[in-house]
């Protein structure tokens, strides 16, 4: 077994700036969800993947920007995010439709499950391959 020595000063900030885009991002996705799911104009599910796509938006933009400083161009960097917000969109499908259809959880506990597996699994991603400046390694 292999000791992993623990993330930098660097990376932590940068997780940290992360999760407030993402703060910010859940605000957006949470807002859509509540607003068609208590409007009767969805189901949970449904609602959730609406808001997830506007999250994804939002957090585009902002961790671009403010979390990766990347200058990596538009048109490569986009269509990397859009793959690891598709999986991420997947994850959020599989794990609602799990925890709210088959087991029967109330959405919004389920939602702030989801939304946790889904927080750390974008970091990485996107972290590493997003929006990181080819060939320069990753502290």
């Amino acid at each position: 077994m292999t000791v992993q020595p623990p993330p930098s000063p660097a990376a932590r900030r940068q997780f940290a700036r992360y999760a407030g885009v993402g703060l910010v991002a859940t605000a957006v996705h949470y807002a859509v969800l509540v607003g068609l799911v208590e409007s009767g104009a969805a189901k949970p599910l449904p609602a959730t993947l609406a808001g997830y796509i506007a999250g994804g938006v939002v957090s585009y933009g902002l961790n671009r920007r403010l979390t990766f400083a990347s200058d990596r161009p538009h048109g490569e960097a986009a269509w990397r995010f859009a793959l690891v917000a598709a999986s991420g969109f997947a994850w959020t499908a599989a794990l609602m439709w799990g925890l709210v259809d088959r087991l029967g959880a109330d959405y919004l506990p389920a939602q702030a499950a989801t939304t946790l597996v889904v927080l750390f699994w974008g970091f990485a991603a996107n972290r590493l391959w997003t929006f990181a400046h080819p060939g320069t390694p990753q502290a």
